[in-house]
This record gives C-alpha cells, sequence and structure tokens, in this order.
C-alpha cells in the first residue's frame, strides 16, 4: 500500500497480466496469418496446430484486425496499471507524438500481407508500431498532470472577481471593460456610482489617461447636463471635444447655458476673465489667498517651508496690495496686471499710498518700519521676492485677458450654468502655472456654495499648477454641494512639486474613487495597499520515484501586487470605487481593460469672440500702466494735501 492507500503490488500484478495478454494475442496473430512461412522455418506442431484452430473458431482471426484491436486494448490496460517515475522534461505532445506514428506503422502493416509481401516484414512493421505505442504510454505515464507553470508571470493564475453590471445614478460615471478571472476574459463595467466622492486618477503618460477616462467622463457629463469646468493642459484637445459635445447636446442644457474658453495660445477665440474681480473678494483673507496660491506656484521650494518668515512676508505684501486695489475706488482697478504694476512703484512712494489704508496697516507697517530704520537689505529680501515673480508675469496677452470681464467664474449659477475650458500651454508652462491656478482656486470657492447647480470640476494634469481648493475644500465637501471633482496626474510625487506631503497625501487618502494605470515605486505600493487582499491558492509539487504529490493551500494575498501595477500595458487600470448609502457595493475594487465606447463626434473650435491683433494687446498693455501712473499721482496728492494724513507719508 502507498500512502494514498492504493494497492500497488496488486496494480503492478494487473498490468503484468494485461500485458502478457496482450503480447500471446499479438503472437498469435503472427502465426494465424503468417502460417506459411512459419511451416517453411519449421516452427509448427500438431500441438500449436489444434490450439490455434480452437482460437480460430472464436472469430478472433476473422478479421486481421480484430485480434491486433484486442492486442493493443490489454496493451492499454497494461500501460494504465503502471506509474512512471514523474519528470518535468516530459509532455502529452512528445506521449501522442510516439502513439500516432505506432498506430500507422501496427494498422498500416496490413497493407503489407495485402500485397503479399514477406511475412518477416509485416511482422517488424507490425512489431515496430507496437513498441512505439508502448514507448508513448509509458512516455505519458511520466508527464506531471498538474501544470506547474501557467504563463511566463502567472497571470492566468491571477484575477479576482469584479463587478459586471452597469450601474447608473444621477451623479455616476461609467466605463465599459473587461478583466480575467480563472483564466477566462469577461466583460465589465466600472461603476463610479457616486462621483460626488472624488475621484482620482493616475498614470504615466500614455497609460489611456484621457483617451479612456477623462474624455468619456467629459462625454458623460454633458449628456447630462452639467455645469463644467475642465483644465485642458494641451489646447484645444479637450476644448474642442467639450465643445462638440455641447453643441451636440444642447438640448440637456437651460436656455441660458453657454460656452466659455479662455487660452493663452489664440486669443481670438479666448474670453476674458478678471480672476480676482472685487465682488469675489469679500475679506482681506480672500486676498491672503489669492496671493498665497500666485506664489507658491511660482516657488515651488516654498511649498514646505509655509509659515517661515521669508516666505510669510511677501505673501503679506502682495496680499497688501491686491486688497488696496480692492479697496480703492470700489475695485474699479482690481485686476492682477493692476497689482504687478502697483508692485513697482518706488517703496517711499508704495508704503504711503499703502500705508493710508487702515485695513491693511497691520500687514505693510512691518515693512514700513523696516524701511524707515533704513534696512534696505531687508526690506529687498522680503519685496524682492515678491516683485521678481510678479514681474514674469508682465506679459501682454496676459493683461489682455486678465484686465477683461466677459463672464463670471460662478459656472454652476442655476440662472446661467456653464462649460468653462482654461487652456494650458505646455511650452509656456511655468509661465502660466500661477494665472491657471489662480482661476482654479477663485473658481472653486464661488462653485463650492449650497443650492447651486450640479457640476463637474475636471482638471487633467493637476501637478502643473497648484490648487489648493480643490484639495482642501472640493474634496471633503463636493458632495454636499453636487459636485463631481475629478483630478489625474502621472505620479504622487509629481503632485508634491506642487503640494507639500501633508498636501499631498491630503488628496489621496480623502478621494473615494481611485483609477490607477502604470505607476511605479511608492504610488504603485500605495495603490496596492488600496486594493483589499484576496484569497489565493498555493500549490505544491513533490515527485519522488514512486509517486507523485500535489498539495494546495489556501492563504490570502495581494490582489494587485505593486509589480503588477508598475508592468500595466496602456488601457489597463485598477482601482477601487465608492458606493452610495442604500447602493452598496460588494465588489469595489477592479482590474481590468477599459474600452472606448460611445459616438466619437468630430472635434470643434471654439467660435471666434474677439477681432484681436498686435495692437490692441499692446494697447491693454499700454492702459495698465497708465492707470497705475494716474492713481499713484492722484493718491501722492491727496495724501499730501490731508493734514490729517499728512503724517503717513513715507521718505526714504
Amino acid at each position: 500500500m502507498n500512502r494514498n492507500g492504493e494497492d500497488v503490488q496488486g496494480m503492478r500484478k494487473l498490468a503484468d497480466l494485461s500485458w502478457w495478454i496482450s503480447m500471446t494475442v499479438l503472437l498469435l496473430h503472427f502465426y494465424y496469418y503468417c502460417y506459411d512461412s512459419f511451416q517453411g522455418w519449421r516452427l509448427t506442431t500438431d500441438l500449436s496446430d489444434r490450439l490455434l484452430v480452437t482460437i480460430a473458431g472464436t472469430g478472433l482471426f476473422e478479421e486481421s484486425y480484430i485480434s491486433k484491436l484486442i492486442a493493443l486494448v490489454f496493451l492499454s490496460l497494461a500501460l494504465l496499471g503502471r506509474r512512471g517515475r514523474k519528470q518535468g522534461q516530459f509532455s502529452v505532445r512528445g506521449g501522442l507524438t510516439f502513439i500516432l506514428a505506432g498506430l500507422i506503422f501496427y494498422f498500416g502493416s496490413s497493407f503489407l500481407i495485402a500485397a503479399d509481401t514477406d511475412a518477416l516484414a509485416y511482422m517488424a512493421a507490425t512489431f515496430t508500431g507496437y513498441l512505439l505505442v508502448l514507448t508513448g504510454g509509458v512516455y505519458l505515464s511520466r508527464v506531471i498532470a498538474y501544470s506547474m507553470r501557467k504563463g511566463f508571470f502567472n497571470k492566468d493564475a491571477g484575477g479576482f472577481r469584479q463587478e459586471e453590471r452597469l450601474i447608473e445614478t444621477e451623479y455616476s460615471l461609467n466605463f465599459p471593460a473587461s478583466y480575467l478571472w480563472n483564466g477566462k476574459r469577461r466583460s465589465s463595467h466600472i461603476s463610479l456610482v457616486n462621483g460626488r466622492r472624488g475621484v482620482l486618477i493616475c498614470g504615466n503618460p500614455g497609460c489611456g489617461k484621457s483617451w479612456l477616462i477623462i474624455e468619456p467622463a467629459i462625454r458623460q457629463l454633458i449628456e447630462r447636463g452639467f455645469a463644467l469646468f475642465a483644465l485642458d493642459y494641451k489646447y484645444p484637445v479637450l476644448t474642442s471635444f467639450a465643445y462638440a459635445h455641447f453643441l451636440e447636446n444642447r438640448h440637456s442644457y437651460p436656455a441660458s447655458a453657454a460656452f466659455y474658453c479662455i487660452n493663452f495660445t489664440d486669443l481670438t477665440r479666448s474670453r476674458r476673465c478678471n480672476v480676482i474681480e472685487p465682488a469675489t473678494l469679500h475679506y482681506l483673507s480672500d486676498a491672503i489667498g489669492t496671493s498665497r496660491t500666485i506664489l507658491l506656484s511660482m516657488n515651488k521650494t516654498w511649498v514646505n517651508r509655509q509659515g517661515e518668515f521669508f516666505v510669510e512676508s511677501p505673501i503679506n505684501f502682495l496680499a497688501a496690495l491686491i486688497w488696496w486695489l480692492r479697496q480703492y475706488k470700489g475695485g474699479l482697478y482690481c485686476t492682477l496686471p493692476h497689482v504687478i504694476e502697483l508692485a513697482q512703484v518706488p517703496y517711499d512712494i508704495l508704503f504711503t499710498l499703502l500705508g493710508a489704508e487702515p485695513s491693511i496697516q497691520t500687514l505693510i507697517n512691518p515693512f514700513i518700519e523696516v524701511y524707515k530704520n533704513k534696512s534696505m537689505e531687508l526690506v529687498d529680501s522680503q519685496l524682492s521676492s515678491a516683485k521678481i515673480p510678479l514681474g514674469r508675469l508682465a506679459s501682454p496677452d496676459l493683461y489682455y485677458i486678465l484686465t477683461g470681464n466677459d463672464f463670471s467664474l460662478a459656472i454652476n449659477d442655476p440662472a446661467a450654468p456653464k462649460i468653462f475650458c482654461l487652456g494650458s500651454d505646455p511650452p509656456r508652462q511655468e509661465a502660466l502655472s500661477p494665472i491657471l491656478s489662480l482661476y482654479i482656486d477663485r473658481l472653486n470657492k464661488l462653485v463650492n456654495q449650497q443650492g447651486k447647480y450640479k457640476c463637474g470640476l475636471v482638471c487633467d494634469e493637476f501637478a502643473t499648477v497648484r490648487a489648493y481648493t480643490m484639495i482642501s475644500n472640493i474634496f471633503p465637501t463636493a458632495r454636499s454641494n453636487n459636485i463631481i471633482p475629478i483630478i489625474a496626474v502621472q505620479d504622487i510625487s509629481q503632485l508634491r512639486t506642487h503640494y507639500s506631503r501633508e498636501e499631498a497625501d491630503l488628496v489621496v487618502n480623502t478621494a473615494g474613487n481611485l483609477m490607477c494605470g502604470q505607476v511605479g515605486g511608492e504610488t504603485a505600493r500605495w495603490v496596492s495597499e488600496r486594493i483589499p487582499p484576496v484569497m489565493q491558492y498555493k500549490t505544491t509539487i513533490s515527485i519522488n520515484s514512486s509517486d507523485t504529490s500535489i498539495s494546495r493551500a489556501e492563504q490570502p494575498g495581494d490582489a494587485v501586487t505593486p509589480s503588477t501595477i508598475a508592468t500595466l500595458s496602456s488601457g489597463e487600470f485598477t482601482g477601487i470605487v465608492a458606493d452610495d448609502p442604500g447602493r452598496e457595493l460588494e465588489l469595489k475594487a477592479f482590474h481590468a481593460r477599459l474600452e472606448r465606447r460611445g459616438r466619437d463626434l468630430p472635434r470643434v473650435l471654439p467660435p471666434v469672440v474677439h477681432d484681436v491683433d498686435e495692437a490692441t494687446v499692446q494697447e491693454a498693455f499700454a492702459r495698465v500702466k497708465q492707470d497705475i501712473q494716474k492713481i499713484v499721482g492722484e493718491e501722492t496728492r491727496r495724501i499730501a494735501g490731508d493734514p490729517a494724513l499728512a503724517g503717513l507719508v513715507v521718505k526714504g
């Protein structure tokens, strides 16, 4: 008995008996059909002849193939009762090749008898076939029944059950997909049942973020009549896509809805918008927040040094400039270009103007005191940190865009919902990043209010801007205000170029829905940890001279390992979705290949809205400078001529 309870000796004896019967039947077959040759060789006897006649009476030799087939059947029984020593290099294909060749010789030798060929040739061919079948059978008995390797990376054995239903809600986003499970590809849907809980998309360039997620999400939002903001990093890719679908789905929106675009590439198709519209600056803290957004987006090293003296000083200085213009004549000149030009005014005149405004004295007095104490080096180091970055924004096209007021950033105003695309220009990314960041921050504060129209915020290449309100306000509170925030980044480490580690961790930890393409390093490990483990089977094969044992143990393991995430193909994404009260999902994790479905419309550029030439742009540029000269002259004379304010005049 072996360890599996089998009677090995009994099976071996039965196999030997079957083999002897097989050989006996084959020899009797030769003796009957080659009798004349045996007689010529004087190998016949009376006893054997009588025995042959008796056996022939049973019909065994009625046809030549009958006895051959019986011999082959007993040979098969003999092989089934034997166990060869298992060896990894033996394969089923090799054994079947021997058996097929043997059957051709074994049964094909009958043509030699029909052709009246020499008996020795017939017996040699038949016996050769018999030996080949025997060899093939022994070969198969040495093959390991269990496949020791399923593909080079064992992908066929991986996978897990995933949600396959298409689940649609008012705030859902749905992406058709397919996934592997138990070696079979199955159709599925990645249904973000509640997009309001935030959508974070990660993936290296070329993994399919825009093609398979961003653009389908924009299409679905427009088809459902959502107000929409889209950061178009590679203008006009997303802008032309969104505008085409807006035209196609115009019926889904109120008559007052409109499409707006701001870009710095084609000014004729760009709207103008004052990013610090005075009506949106209600408190001094709004000016401080605006100042922080501008300067931190221009000085990336400051992100991790917030709170330090030489970081907070220029932020306070710029905030004082913004709030002074906000207060001057009701904010008539409160634009970012005017702020930039005001910052270039000589110190004694500038400090006189700012010091005369009571609401910012706490911000500006420290600078005035240092200046009066003749600590020019300290003053220069404080103010230059703001003036030098602002000087890089002194561009005619930027002044033209930022001094107009074609529309409001309140895109989810129920009376006039909007689709707003903000176009960037990769070659000018460093220069445009502060402006783009400020637009997004100001927009976020306006849309994140109760009682507004449902809207979506889509920020592709979010790590190229610094829109802190998206992290601190939108993601945590968007659900209650019917906002679907979607941000896409290449990698968490890239996100930390514009945000501190704590800020980056805040967005990745508060996003309810995660969709990740190919990434590596820390991001891959973080994504892998977000996906719940699954039960896996570990198979062990033990081979010895007489037996092969296969054991399987069940143990928990990573559903998607970091190495798997690092080797995802383009179009493959993994992640986890968030559900909704009353719509709980049992299967939240996914690892699937996304498919792009739906109608792809020809992309359409927004229409020309302004007749803009170089003279128009230069005129706007010069007008800002003239405005500041006028303001400075009037205010200087007013302060000097007012006895109550004369003491505030600062002299260098």
